[in-house]
């Protein structure tokens, strides 16, 4: 409503109380706005902070509070954006000289150069707005650009074969058939890896999609959608052997496990997930980064030792037992070097000094535990190795060695000696000795790391890859059986390993569907991410 047509009173004291709460209204919102903001600066600095860990030795902390700051940051924004018009709107009924708040907002970040542009050009004026002259000169333009987004779009594409005829021999002539990645299928190959990546690399079960796809106007069946995806795995199959064996060549493994909850007769059933990873980056190697994947119904030793029968090297791991026979001296390949993750034994010292942890337990009425100066000592110590840790990260393995050596060696002398005098004076039940000893009891194992440049301090490559096993765990609740979790391990094996070398996985796997059946089994190696460009999808497309 336009103010200068409001019925407004003739009583000036009506006036008064009206401007009073006009006032008070305006400075309720700017209050609501200012604590909006001062908040949003705090988060903004926590997350930044939380990002810059989230690759590196991470606070335990860390992955409990970054989701849910980023969800809360996301409803203060909304919420101060909201203020922010009601202050605008309560000044400009106030009717006074007072300039109103404004919020400061970020400098806004250039839009992607490689986007295509379309230029919508609003008219010019054709007559001088001030004496009503035609004799106009353009001076230049201003261009605002806005962000946007074009549905999805659906087609049927039809392979046209002409059929000829010798007029002399009245032979028959016309051009083979077009390859299809699944025999006598519907879906081509960009289809057919969107609902791969959808399902295994977006955690979207084939069921949502489909009625996803629905909407949009195409009904695929659940059980069509299901063909496909094996189908596919199976074709896949010679590039995720061609993955293992690369992954398995290294030196130094990553290794760990996740729980997948798989259907049973009437429940389900905790079966796992291993994962292997390469990633000699942080020394500098030059082999691509990888990770295989491998499912099994329990949790049993067999399985790693299955996994790395014919592996000889160093494996980066936490304590599990299951991997004890690999470390044997007895191995008939010779024992594995074994490097335990000082991720997971700070990590049993930080639970004891988490001091946010143990406030918030009290203020739910629960039962705190008391705070452990030892505990808070063994933390700090092991921080000062992640620092020098972080400082040498992507350094040359002699470089590492060396710096590991002068700094580092110290410093975890040091702690053995702490650690084993602090340890003498406690119970063996107390919370911190079992600390301790998981520490002390595999000393070498932890101290591996001050002999070896290429050894990490921590086992968070092998983490980071089952990160989205352990999100997706959410969406799809649960493989349907052995076969489905072998189909996922070998999925993830290939989207994980495409992420890891900065591939579109989506992108890569449309292409290797459209070529792999025609494609040299000689050459395999040339399908694999590290080896596939984007560019030259685009080079024989214009072709």
């Amino acid at each position: 409503m336009d103010f200068a047509t409001c019925d407004l009173p003739d009583d000036i004291e009506a006036l008064k109380e009206a401007l009073l709460v006009e006032r008070q209204a305006r400075q309720t919102a700017e209050a609501r706005a200012s604590g909006a903001e001062a908040l949003i600066a705090h988060l903004k600095l926590q997350i930044a902070k939380l990002n810059r860990e989230r690759f590196g030795q991470r606070s335990e902390r860390s992955i409990r509070l970054l989701d849910q700051l980023e969800l809360q940051l996301e409803e203060l924004e909304a919420s101060a954006t909201e203020d922010e018009l009601t202050a605008e709107t309560a000044t400009a009924k106030a009717a006074t000289n007072v300039t109103a708040f404004t919020r400061q907002h970020p400098s806004r970040k250039p839009l992607p150069e490689h986007l295509p542009r379309e230029r919508v050009v609003v008219p010019g004026p054709t007559s001088c707005a001030c004496c009503g002259g035609t004799r106009l000169a353009k001076l230049g333009e201003d261009i605002t650009e806005t962000l946007e987004v074009i549905p999805r779009q659906w087609k049927v594409i039809q392979h046209v074969r002409e059929k000829f005829s010798c007029r002399d021999c009245e032979t028959i002539a016309q051009a083979p058939a077009p390859f299809h990645t699944i025999p006598r299928g519907l879906a081509g190959p960009s289809l057919l890896a969107m609902i791969l990546f959808e399902k295994f690399g977006q955690h979207q079960p084939l069921n949502r999609q489909a009625e996803r796809y629905a909407r949009e106007g195409v009904n695929l069946s659940l059980s069509t959608m299901a063909d496909h995806v094996g189908a596919c795995c199976s074709v896949l199959d010679p590039l995720f052997k061609r993955l293992e064996a690369h992954t398995l060549a290294a030196d130094r493994l990553h290794g760990d496990d996740t729980t997948v909850p798989v259907l049973a007769k009437g429940k389900t059933d905790i079966a796992r997930c291993w994962v292997y990873v390469r990633d000699d980056r942080p020394f500098k190697g030059q082999a691509p980064p990888s990770a295989v994947f491998y499912y099994s119904r329990d949790r049993s030793g067999e399985h790693p030792q299955a996994h790395l029968a014919n592996y000889a090297g160093i494996l980066q791991a936490d304590a599990y037992a299951g991997f004890s026979k690999l470390y044997a001296p007895d191995r008939k390949l010779g024992p594995i070097a074994e490097a335990l993750c000082w991720s997971h034994a700070r990590r049993k010292f930080y639970e004891l000094a988490d001091l946010a942890a143990q406030a918030k337990r009290k203020s739910k009425g629960r039962k705190t535990a008391v705070i452990s100066p030892l505990a808070l000592e063994a933390v700090r110590r092991i921080d000062a190795l992640f620092a020098i840790e972080q400082e040498i990260n992507g350094l040359g393995a002699d470089e590492r060695l060396a710096v590991r050596q002068e700094r580092s060696a110290p410093l975890v002398a040091d702690l053995e000696s702490w650690m084993r005098q602090e340890r003498a004076k406690l119970s063996r039940h107390a919370d911190v000795a079992n600390a301790m000893d998981y520490m002390l009891k595999r000393w070498d194992a932890f101290a591996r790391f001050l002999n070896d440049g290429r050894i990490c301090l921590t086992n968070n490559a092998a983490e980071r890859a089952l990160r989205g096993i352990a999100l997706g765990r959410k969406s799809w609740l649960f493989a349907g059986s052995d076969r489905g979790g072998v189909r996922a391990a070998t999925m993830y094996s290939l989207i994980v390993t495409a992420k890891m070398n900065g591939v579109d996985p989506q992108a890569w796997l449309a292409d290797v569907l459209a070529r792999i059946n025609d494609h040299l089994a000689s050459r395999i190696d040339d399908l694999l991410p590290w080896n596939w460009k984007a560019c030259d999808v685009l080079d024989r497309k214009a072709a």
